[in-house]
């Protein structure tokens, strides 16, 4: 979802030359499948979709290719960090620092149903502009 979202952000203010995203996880679960359906109804409701998306594993090169790697809990930023080159200059930070006044980690939506998934789309909503606005500070 959070990639969806900050997608449609960059499309609606024009920025697709500028700034890119992608997505993927720490593990190898769910590679090259679509988002969970529950996320797809979710962002739909929301006025963007994800059906498009399919899941893949974070690759060395993403070290390299980007300059901003976003995790979304304190376990995927330490599987992250742990992965990471010394020589590599992308920053490895978490969503969360986005969402002021919130926890530090994007809960796991599947223990609280369509409400979990909601709550979770509030806290992406709510921190994509300020992640934005890092990324264009980074260049």
């Amino acid at each position: 979802m959070a990639h969806g979202r900050f997608r449609a952000l960059i499309e609606e203010r024009g920025l697709h030359d500028r700034v890119a995203v992608d997505s993927c996880g720490t593990s190898r679960h769910h590679v090259g499948e679509p988002p969970d359906s529950n996320q797809r109804v979710v962002a739909k409701r929301h006025g963007f979709a994800i059906d498009d998306l399919r899941s893949r594993q974070l690759q060395d090169s993403d070290f390299y290719e980007f300059d901003l790697i976003v995790c979304m809990d304190r376990s995927n930023e330490t599987d992250v960090t742990r992965r990471s080159f010394p020589n590599s200059e992308a920053e490895i930070l978490r969503f969360m620092e986005f969402v002021p006044g919130e926890g530090p980690d994007v809960p796991d939506p599947y223990y609280g149903g369509m409400d979990g998934f909601e709550h979770v789309f509030d806290l992406i909503d709510r921190g994509v502009e300020g992640l934005l606005a890092h990324a264009l500070k980074r260049g």
